[in-house]
């Protein structure tokens, strides 16, 4: 049997097959990922991932919520009278366009919220948040709340929370605000 030592590592090998493990700073610039890169980013993907499919699935389970509904809920109940463009929700709740207004015209029908035409610029239309939508978002809240403390926060410290903020803000600069921000990464 081979020890650990003399055994190949498929991911390595995957990533820079003509380099050896060693050689993690050549690594990086030849474009390969380093092992600790490499583990950084793929812990952040899986975790937001496994997070955001736990989290969907409670609220689902507890309130036939969705996350993304969740959401746009919240973000809409935060926004200045309830309302906001479905352009700028789009960009606060990360959905394209096309996707945001498909879960508009859910929430809609579902009487959670209401669009209202933009009385300074007719072709843009607001969505608006309804009691019925505030009334679900006050029960559902507390339920997302206990889970996100459960799943993830639970985990860190205030300091290390603050400073897994600042590294969020860092990436996306208003990433960590809750408030609009440009998406493309920092130089």
């Amino acid at each position: 049997m081979a020890s650990p030592e003399s055994q190949a590592d498929p991911v390595a090998d995957e990533l820079a097959p003509t380099m050896p493990v060693e050689d993690v700073c050549d690594k990086a610039t030849a474009g390969a990922l380093s092992p600790a890169e490499l583990g950084a980013w793929r812990g952040f993907l899986r975790v937001h991932a496994a997070l955001a499919k736990a989290l969907d699935a409670e609220l689902a389970a507890e309130h036939d919520l969705p996350l993304s509904s969740y959401e746009v809920l919240i973000t809409l109940q935060a926004a200045p009278g309830r309302r906001c463009r479905m352009a700028e929700l789009a960009d606060r709740v990360l959905l394209s366009r096309s996707g945001t207004t498909r879960l508009v015209d859910r929430l809609e029908r579902e009487g959670l919220l209401e669009r209202d035409t933009c009385t300074d610029d007719g072709r843009g239309t607001y969505a608006v948040l309804t009691d019925a939508g505030a009334e679900l978002l006050d029960r559902a809240r507390p339920t997302h709340l206990e889970d996100v403390r459960e799943r993830f926060l639970r985990h860190f410290t205030q300091e290390e929370l603050a400073t897994l903020a600042s590294w969020w803000e860092r990436v996306v600069p208003g990433a960590a605000g809750g408030g609009r921000q440009d998406l493309s990464p920092s130089d």
